[in-house]
């Protein structure tokens, strides 16, 4: 009669064996990149045994969180800024940064017939309340607020601006009225190549410098398998598909 030890001994073997590929990977994502990023999210865990826990917010706090020890595996910010100063401390891992999406940038009102002329609404005025996201900790902002300076219309509106601490936050300021109009990333009115609520102007890309949103891993991820299998899939043409769905281009 065969030990039961041996026998239990292959059974936990047999059961490693099939959880030894499956993986968790602990990301950060910027608060503008959320509707794709669950899309994406859905798509990857769907196509392999890893899964991915996403977390969102401002690029300037997900930089501050990893620096003072946040368990995230990867950066997926809005910008490069933030990125390469992770590579350049030691945090990042060395060649796995690369630019994940071309972001854009939309003047929008939750109402339809307001929006589309946006240069002609700001250089007018004609609102009590422009929403922007915070410039000094969301690239977005800060593309907003240039925008607002090579119109010449900046001084003019400051008095009239509310600042969300992240993109979402600014979003919601517009969608729920507190704000008549302002400056959302695209891709949160966008899918399928339309603007699916309101009204809103694109910003010509030549009124601020181009919103380029860098990945990279981190060192706590360098040897997670989830996390190298989620950057070759963001690389990937259904990835690519998903994110110019939103109003994004890729590189």
């Amino acid at each position: 009669m065969p030990s039961i030890r041996p026998l239990a001994i292959a059974a936990g073997l047999l059961a490693a064996a099939g959880t030894a590929s499956a993986d968790e990977a602990q990301i950060a994502v910027a608060a503008n990149f959320t509707a794709p990023m669950k899309a994406i999210i859905q798509q990857f865990d769907a196509d392999t045994d890893h899964t991915v826990k996403a977390s969102y917010g401002s690029t300037g706090k997900l930089y501050a969180q990893i620096k003072n020890g946040a368990p995230f595996e990867a950066l997926l910010a809005a910008d490069q800024k933030r990125p390469t100063l992770l590579e350049e401390e030691g945090v990042g891992v060395p060649g796995t940064r690369f630019t994940y999406a071309v972001g854009a940038l939309v003047l929008w009102s939750v109402k339809p017939g307001v929006a589309e002329d946006g240069e002609a609404l700001l250089k007018a005025g004609d609102f009590n309340k422009l929403a922007i996201a915070n410039p000094k900790l969301a690239p977005y902002g800060a593309a907003a607020m240039e925008t607002m300076d090579a119109l010449g219309v900046k001084a003019a509106l400051e008095p009239k601006l509310v600042m969300g601490e992240n993109i979402a936050q600014t979003y919601q300021f517009v969608d729920t009225g507190n704000a008549e109009v302002g400056f959302v990333a695209l891709s949160q009115v966008m899918q399928d190549g339309e603007i699916t609520k309101g009204s809103g102007w694109i910003v010509p890309g030549d009124l601020h410098a181009p919103i380029r949103q860098d990945a990279l891993i981190l060192q706590k991820g360098k040897d997670n398998p989830a996390v190298t299998a989620l950057f070759d899939f963001l690389k990937g043409e259904r990835a690519h598909g998903v994110i110019r769905e939103f109003g994004y281009e890729t590189e």
